[in-house]
This record gives C-alpha cells, sequence and structure tokens, in this order.
C-alpha cells in the first residue's frame, strides 16, 4: 500500500516552548488518519509542519514522497488543505473564487465542481464575507476538493459549527473521500465525530505522541471489515455477522465482551467503498 506521509522525530520548539516533540508515524495511502487531541496538544502545528507552513527544528516529514520543506507546486496540486481559521477573499464572490482556482489546478475537475456544488448549496453570487460560518467551510472544502486531491488534510475545519451541519459535512467528505481513493488527514479534539469512521488513530498530549495504533494481526476472518484497535477495544464491521458469529470472536479473542452497534446506510457504503479500494491483504490500523 505504502505512504502517503512519513514522519520521522519531527520537532518544533518556539523560543523555549516546545510544541511537538519527536514524532514519528505513518499515514498508508487511501486511509483516514485522525489525529486526535485536547487543545494545545501540536495538532495545528504538526500539521503547519506537514503543509511546510512551519520548518521543523528537527526532524523530518515526508509527504507524498517529497520532503515537506521541498513541497512545490506540483505536489501542493496534490493537496488539498481546511484548517479551522482559514482565511478565503471575502471581497470575491463564491463564483469569482472558483474562476481564480480554477486554473492553477492542473487537474481541477469542472463535472465533480459542479456535483460538489450542488451538495453544498451554495451561492454562486454571494460574497464569501456575506455567509455563514458554515457556509465558508463549505466554500473552502470545495476550493480543496474539485481538482481531486490525492491527500486531504483537515485541520479542526468543523469546530463550532451546528452538529447537523458539522456531521453533514464530515460524513460527506468521508463518502467523497472513499469514491475517489482519497487519503485522508483530519485533527479534532472530538473523539466521538470520527472514531468510528478513522482506519488510524494518533493521540498527542502535550506535543508528545502518546498513542498511535499498531495494525492487528493479519490472521482475521476475511468477513472482519475495517478492523481498529483503541486500547484494548477492537471494532469491526462483520460482513457475515450471524449468530454464530461470537464463536469466531471468541478463537481470535479469546474470554471479550461483544458489543453490537447497527449501522446507517451510509456507514455501510463507506465499509464497503474502502473494503473495495484496499489493496493491502492485510488489516491495519
Amino acid at each position: 500500500m505504502g505512504n502517503a506521509i512519513e514522519a520521522e522525530g519531527l520537532t518544533r520548539r518556539f523560543g523555549r516552548k516546545l510544541a511537538v516533540s519527536g514524532l514519528s508515524f505513518r499515514v498508508p495511502h487511501g486511509s483516514l488518519f485522525a489525529l486526535l487531541g485536547p487543545n494545545g496538544a501540536g495538532k495545528t502545528t504538526a500539521i503547519k509542519l506537514l503543509m511546510n507552513l512551519l520548518e521543523p527544528t528537527r526532524g523530518n516529514v515526508r509527504v507524498l514522497g517529497t520532503d515537506s520543506t521541498r513541497l512545490g507546486p506540483s505536489e501542493l496540486a496534490q493537496i488539498g488543505y481546511v484548517s479551522e481559521n482559514q482565511r478565503l477573499p471575502g471581497w470575491m464572490t463564491v463564483a469569482e473564487l472558483l474562476a481564480y482556482l480554477r486554473p492553477l489546478y492542473p487537474s481541477w475537475n469542472e463535472a465533480f465542481c459542479r456535483n460538489l456544488l450542488g451538495g453544498f448549496s451554495l451561492p454562486l453570487n454571494e460574497k464569501i464575507k456575506n455567509l455563514s460560518r458554515g457556509m465558508k467551510v463549505k466554500a473552502a472544502l470545495l476550493s480543496s476538493l474539485a481538482y481531486r486531491p490525492r491527500l486531504l488534510v483537515l485541520d479542526e475545519p468543523f469546530s463550532g459549527l451546528d452538529p447537523l451541519v458539522r456531521e453533514e459535512l464530515i460524513r460527506g467528505v468521508l463518502e467523497w473521500a472513499g469514491e475517489e481513493s482519497w487519503t485522508v488527514l483530519i485533527s479534532s479534539q472530538d473523539v466521538d465525530e470520527i472514531e468510528r469512521l478513522a482506519d488510524w488513530v494518533a493521540f498527542l498530549d502535550a506535543g508528545n505522541l502518546v498513542l498511535d495504533e499498531a495494525p492487528l494481526p493479519a490472521a482475521l476472518p476475511a468477513a472482519w471489515l475495517q478492523a481498529a484497535k483503541a486500547g484494548r477495544t477492537v471494532r469491526f464491521v462483520d460482513s457475515r455477522y450471524s449468530p454464530a458469529s461470537g464463536e469466531a470472536i471468541a478463537a481470535v479473542f479469546p474470554n471479550c465482551a461483544v458489543t453490537l452497534f447497527p449501522m446507517s446506510l451510509r456507514e455501510v457504503f463507506l465499509t464497503l467503498a474502502r473494503n473495495r479500494r484496499s489493496t493491502s491483504p492485510s488489516l491495519e490500523v
């Protein structure tokens, strides 16, 4: 499968303050990687290092095979980036913003852009400064998705949104990611909003990586999809569930307790889409 992001000993100081310390992690191609932690944990600093918006004090990170400090126009044209405090030109209308961006990206897909416009219900002739917070986030997402990036980086862009709007946007982005085989790195302090959707999870605290989940054993039943481990808990989708499935679970995890969770239709679709695009014979978290 390979990795979209490879960080080794990534460290950044601001004077005497150590913002991130010795971060080492991998983001596999085609995965949804969640970078979790409280405010001030170092998530935004780590992402800025990935995007070459900051230079590391020590360590290095490769993004799509290129050292982050050498990311140029051709590499950045394959990366979509949306942050919590992203600024868009307020004096432009949505249509003017799209017209400005369109020639900058060789892979811009006009049909996909129109599809996103319809899904987001964005008013083309409205100035961006007059849009609501939710609509501004949609405009930022549209401008980062229309060229179909290989890697999508989301630095808490949904923070502060109405819960219904936030859920709509998160699930919409993840559904598109599943269809397009994108790699998604999303940072959040809200574990509940993405815990059931992430393939890999890393937790930051005070600039330190306190958990980066290791792969599960490869010898899992073929019907178990999207298997993921968090501490002493393992989550997976059993595509052939029956009352007899308990025996298979007990064979892999003796003396375990089993809890069943129903899935929405969208979650089923996303799971199947990810499983179809997987080229690795092993299940990873």
